[in-house]
């Protein structure tokens, strides 16, 4: 059985100021941006080679905006994904690694490799760097 996660709701306050960074900085595909009631729009981006997106919407119960922690993207390369982001206006923390139980900075070994970032309404991301493919 196959179990594939394909949509996250993010909350926030202002959904076009929402959409404008997860489409305009993120670089996040604007999939629909729709009226489905006459006072509740629905938004839904998805991140470039992701297979689940992310929803933006007001009015379906979620945990007020602000409060959802540590949703990871993951990238082949933390330090070119930092200055893109950083490139796009997006205000990201320099890359780090955990070492000893402490956030140092700098890269770390095999999936040690991060970037701390949030939207506008204080939801916060990781960049995670994994390993090369062989």
């Amino acid at each position: 059985m196959e179990y594939k996660l394909e949509v996250v709701p993010i909350p926030v306050t202002d959904l076009d100021r929402a959409k404008e960074f997860y489409a305009d900085r993120m670089g996040f595909v604007v999939d629909l941006d729709m009226m489905i009631a006459e006072d509740n729009r629905l938004i839904q981006l998805t991140p470039v080679g992701s297979g689940c997106s992310i929803h933006l919407n007001q009015k379906l119960d979620s945990p007020p905006a602000g409060t959802l922690r540590g949703l990871q993207l993951i990238v082949d390369d933390i330090e070119a994904a930092r200055a893109d982001l950083v490139g796009r206006d997006v205000e990201a923390g320099p890359v780090q690694h955990m070492e000893d139980g402490k956030w140092l900075d700098g890269k770390g070994g095999p999936w040690n490799s991060f970037v701390f970032f949030n939207d506008p309404d204080g939801n916060s991301w990781i960049l995670q760097e994994r390993p090369a493919r062989t």
